[in-house]
Parts: C-alpha cells; sequence; structure tokens
C-alpha cells in the first residue's frame, strides 16, 4: 500500500503497548507493497528496539502467521517470525484490521537490489526445505488448497466484455480500458490456453506440497548482512511445486540474471529436479490472468487504490513488455 491507511497511528501505538506491552517512541508509515490490503510500519520502543508493523484489512488467513512461525521454529533461518503478544497470539485485532509483528530487518527486496549467485543458491536451498518440511496437520488441514479454479479466468473475460459498454470518467481508468482494447485478443488467447492446461494439470494429479505461491522480487529481502529472507506470507496453498518453481526465470522482478541464469543459479541450491512441464507452464499464465483479473476490476470498476491507481496500472501493462511474464509463460509452454 502506497497511500497511509485510515487509521490514527495513536490506535497502532496503543495496540502495541496494550497487547505487547511495547513503549513505542515514535511510528512512521512505510509506502511499500502492491497489495492495497496492506499496510506496513516501522515502529521504535524507548529502548531503541525497531519492528516491523503488519496491517491487513478483509479476508484473513490464519496460516499466513501459523505456517510461517512453524516453518522458522523448525530452524529455517531465511524465515522471518512473528512476535507473540501477550495472551500468545501472533496477531492481533485493531479497528478493522488485523496486526501482525515483526523484527525489523533493515534491507532491500529484489526490486531494488540485485541477488547475487549467492543469493539465488540460498533462495533454492531455502525453498527445498519449505517444500519438504513436514508440515503438522492441525496446520497443514487449515491451508487452502489448490483447486485450479476459472475464477480469475471468468473475472476477466467479463471485464473485457464490459470496457466495451461502459463509460469511464477515471484518467486512469480510461488509460486502462484503451490498453485493454489493444490486448484483448492476446489475453483471450491466453485465458483459453490456460483453461487448457489446467485440465491438463488436473489429469497428472501431481503431488501437493506446502507453497508460499508469491515469490515474486518484492518477496525476497536481502537484509544489510547481505542474508536473504523470503517474506510475505499472506497466501500459503497446498499445490504442486511448480506453483512456487515458476518464480525464477519468470520475469519476476528480479535483476542483474538473465532468465536462464536464474534458473540455473537457483536450481544449484534447490537440487534438480524433474519439473512438470504442463504445471509449470500454467501457474505461469494463471499468475498473469490473475494480476490483470484484479487490476482491471479495481482499476476500471472501482475508485480504489489512491496514489496506488498508478502504479497498479504500470504492473498490469508490464506483463506484455519484451521480457515480461508472458514471454517467460510462452516459453515454458510446449504447445502454446
Amino acid at each position: 500500500m502506497l497511500e497511509k491507511p485510515d487509521i490514527q497511528d495513536e490506535k497502532i501505538i496503543d495496540c502495541l503497548t496494550g497487547k505487547f506491552g511495547l513503549s513505542i517512541a515514535e511510528i512512521d508509515f512505510l509506502p511499500i507493497g502492491a497489495d492495497s490490503n496492506t499496510a506496513a510500519y516501522r515502529a521504535v520502543s524507548r529502548d531503541g528496539m525497531e519492528y516491523f508493523v503488519k496491517l491487513r484489512k478483509g479476508d484473513f488467513d490464519e496460516t499466513a502467521v501459523t505456517l510461517p512461525k512453524f516453518l522458522s521454529g523448525q530452524g529455517i533461518s531465511n524465515i522471518i517470525s512473528p512476535l507473540n503478544n501477550k495472551a500468545n497470539s501472533a496477531w492481533t485485532n485493531v479497528e478493522n484490521y488485523k496486526l501482525i509483528l515483526y523484527p525489523f530487518i533493515e534491507g532491500r527486496n529484489g526490486f531494488d537490489i540485485a541477488l547475487d549467485d549467492h543469493h539465488w543458491f540460498e533462495f533454492g536451498a531455502a525453498l527445498k526445505k519449505i517444500h519438504t518440511a513436514d508440515i503438522p496437520a492441525r496446520i497443514r488441514d487449515q491451508i487452502r488448497r489448490e483447486t485450479y479454479s476459472a475464477q480469475c479466468r471468468e473475472s476477466l473475460k467479463t471485464s473485457l466484455q464490459r470496457i466495451y459498454h461502459e463509460a469511464f470518467t477515471d484518467s486512469i481508468a480510461i488509460e486502462t480500458a484503451a490498453f485493454l482494447k489493444t490486448k484483448r485478443d492476446e489475453i483471450t488467447a491466453m485465458i483459453r490456453r490456460t483453461g487448457h492446461l489446467a485440465l491438463a494439470v488436473q489429469t497428472e494429479s501431481p503431488e501437493f506440497t506446502v507453497c508460499h505461491s508469491d515469490l515474486h522480487a518484492g518477496n525476497i529481502l536481502i537484509d544489510n548482512q547481505n542474508k536473504l529472507y523470503i517474506v510475505d506470507w499472506d497466501n500459503p496453498i497446498l499445490a504442486p511445486k511448480e506453483r512456487d518453481l515458476m518464480f525464477p526465470g519468470g520475469a519476476q522482478g528480479f535483476g542483474g540474471h538473465s532468465s536462464q541464469e536464474e534458473e540455473i543459479l537457483f536450481y544449484q541450491g534447490y537440487g534438480q529436479i524433474q519439473i512438470n512441464q504442463t504445471a509449470h507452464a500454467y501457474y505461469r499464465y494463471e499468475r498473469i490472468i490473475e494480476d490483470i483479473a484484479i487490476y482491471s476490476e479495481e482499476l476500471l470498476f472501482t475508485g480504489a487504490g489512491g496514489e496506488d491507481r498508478k502504479q497498479s496500472l504500470q504492473y498490469l501493462i508490464s506483463n506484455f513488455l519484451p521480457g515480461g511474464t508472458i514471454e517467460a509463460a510462452v516459453k515454458s509452454d510446449k504447445n502454446p
């Protein structure tokens, strides 16, 4: 969220004081991230300790907190564990938000800094530990399961139809509609192909594992000691491993290496495995469709987002650029 949410700083400070027992000296909003439902703050206590405060509105999946906390406790040091409050819970209600507190890790994400070779190795090794972790039933049974839903495909088809029948007054909505009209045939073909791949993957019935599901460059943090962290566990899922493996080499915002180099370095850490190319291509296409569907719905038919709207449109457009996500998805597809 780039625009500060409608909650007073004092409310957050009171929560940190009453629920966590912290004495807060200052709190600052951090304009980071593309998720309009999530806000981030840096809080400093009077004894000089720094904390990362995350506010989440809307639907809240408890496994977004319980899963990374468990994995961190299993010795996967590339995960930052949330801190418990005085009631021994890893989240707290404050107005219409869930508040999750973490130690503050000073660093830069993969959008801001190019990962070194050893970072890609570390990324791969950490993800392999996550994919092979023995998750207890009390957590695993609560994690959503892959259904290969057509919801985003249908939503995007509806948006593509509506742009020809509705008038837009907001400048960003006008620009969004005009751009989608130029890409309608390409998007329609991609929706059709993704549907075919979804059916094919289900027929193959690949094994499910626990996946992060959102491993783009913004969710890889490199701290000031050059250590890599996997952050933002808002949407874990039980799915084929390719749900996560689509990101290395998938034009997901990382700089400094070619797509081929990303994959080579990543798999040196992860270990060589047999990739299910049908699932790999499906997830790359489905991710693109999901992003375009969400951005289109928000930008065309709501006024939500504030200053985030301009950035959201640029994210939407970036999928179609040379070397972008669509090009990477086509390369994964054996029969585009």
